[in-house]
């Protein structure tokens, strides 16, 4: 058995912080500062609330219904069999007018010729067509764009992500299928909507 053979560790030296470690108390009371110094200079900004609403009630809303309509509300009404127009009139009492934005169109027609009957019903000349100017036809963000510069809107989807963001929008109510007839959500009770 022959002896351990031990490396000489050469220029050994003690570890030392650096003054600029972040670990050293000056410089987390530096780095603080200089986050509230940003926080102050931003500009805090308030959202304009609608003249529309009285608190959470949407005045503009009233005879006849504008509803902007989602495409898979189009395609729920298509599977269980739900004439547009009647089912509507059945849920609000009153006379209602589809809109149709251009987006929504482009995606019916992206869906390609398993949805023709869809794109048929969408064509009728009772469905407003809304034109958009923006880029790109992701219809989500372009019917959550609307309902918050028009309050006048009830919007029409099944579609989860799209209802929990109109949620968020004060005073516009939500149309959607459930047990094969159209309900409403958040509509006020003073226009006889269904509970």
């Amino acid at each position: 058995m022959g002896k351990m053979k031990k490396t000489r560790k050469f220029a050994e030296m003690k570890r030392m912080i650096s003054a600029r470690d972040a670990r050293i108390k000056k410089n987390q009371e530096k780095t603080e500062e200089t986050k509230k110094k940003e926080e102050e200079s931003k500009v805090k900004s308030v959202p304009q609330v609608s003249s529309a609403l009285f608190f959470q009630y949407n005045t503009q809303l009233g005879p006849p219904y504008h509803i902007l309509v989602d495409t898979n509300f189009v395609n729920f009404s298509i599977q269980n069999k739900l004439d547009i127009f009647q089912g509507m009139m059945d849920c609000l009492y009153a006379k209602c007018v589809p809109y149709i934005t251009d987006c929504v169109m482009a995606e019916l027609e992206k869906l390609g010729s398993k949805f023709k009957v869809a794109q048929r019903i969408v064509k009728d000349p009772r469905f407003e067509r809304l034109p958009c100017m923006h880029s790109g036809t992701y219809a989500d963000d372009c019917i959550v764009n609307r309902a918050t510069q028009h309050r006048c809107y009830i919007v029409a989807t099944c579609d989860r992500d799209l209802k929990r963001r109109i949620r968020k929008i004060p005073g516009v109510p939500i149309m959607y299928v459930s047990q094969h007839k159209y309900t409403i959500e958040r509509m006020p009770d003073a226009y006889g909507a269904p509970k």
